[in-house]
């Protein structure tokens, strides 16, 4: 079934568990996020980042999502997540995404909040949610690199200002996660997390899950995170379902397809029941 983020998060936020989304390039990523998750039992959100539509634009995600997502039998959230500019946001709102990241996080702080304050009466008004981010998480290598992660951190008062500001319906942080391979496992603010969750008192959202160790992806649902972003993770994993296809004599894409779908359904398998998803609808 296709719905938005606002009811599956608030229940993960008073149950204490939190809801992954995965991002889907193709179809085949598609389908492991959610007949994985029809199998758990899962509630779950997929959907595609800005960043990423040179592998797959906006209308082609959304022509295999949204049909997939409204015949699951468990709760599917189709999320356009770091949305970086208005006019493709507003696209996917067209499209009929059910929920917005709109990533204004490098902006000025109040033009952060005029932006996304736009945007969340815009989307509400048509029963879409919205996710904003503050601080600003950024890339393990690359140009997105920070030099000093720790300058980039959610400061608690903020946030609270910002979510009153705003109205956004899920917060993402920076507390030491940051996009893509983890060098070095990566130390998270847990203090932080737990301040920020009891002042906002909305759901918490962490980007750059791929790599997390178990205990944090626990202990950072138990304080308030309540949604987690996997992708480097099932990207992974179908290159190696593709590699074990051929190594096993598979000699076209049609036999290859089983491989990357099984070994994708691995982790995001894994990932639901260390999130504490599993078996709530």
């Amino acid at each position: 079934m296709l719905v938005n983020m606002k009811e599956m998060l608030d229940r993960a936020k008073t149950e204490k568990y939190a809801v992954g989304l995965f991002n889907a390039v193709n179809v085949e990523m598609a389908r492991a996020v959610i007949e994985t998750a029809e199998e758990l039992h899962a509630p779950v959100i997929v959907g595609t980042a800005e960043v990423l539509l040179p592998a797959m634009d906006l209308k082609r995600v959304a022509s295999y999502l949204i049909p997939l997502a409204k015949e699951a039998n468990v709760p599917v959230c189709v999320h356009f997540d770091h949305g970086l500019t208005y006019e493709k946001c507003i696209e996917a709102i067209e499209l009929g995404f059910t929920s917005i990241m709109y990533d204004c996080s490098t902006l000025s702080y109040e033009d952060n909040i005029a932006k996304v304050a736009e945007m969340v009466k815009l989307c509400h008004d048509k029963n879409i949610t919205v996710e904003g981010e503050l601080g600003h998480v950024g890339d393990n290598a690359g140009a997105g690199k920070l030099a000093k992660p720790s300058d980039y951190f959610t400061d608690p008062n903020t946030a609270l200002d910002y979510v009153k500001r705003t109205g956004v319906d899920a917060l993402a942080i920076a507390v030491g996660n940051a996009h893509g391979d983890y060098a070095f496992p990566p130390k998270l603010d847990f203090d932080r997390i737990d301040t920020i969750s009891k002042l906002v008192n909305i759901p918490l959202v962490l980007h750059g899950g791929s790599g997390l160790s178990d205990n944090d992806f626990k202990t950072a649902a138990s304080l308030g995170i309540c949604k987690i972003n996997i992708f480097t993770d099932i990207d992974k994993a179908g290159k190696a379902g593709l590699e074990k296809g051929i190594a096993a004599g598979a000699t076209s894409m049609l036999s290859l397809i089983p491989y990357e779908i099984e070994e994708m359904k691995k982790v995001v398998k894994n990932k639901i029941e260390l999130f504490g998803a599993n078996d709530r609808y």
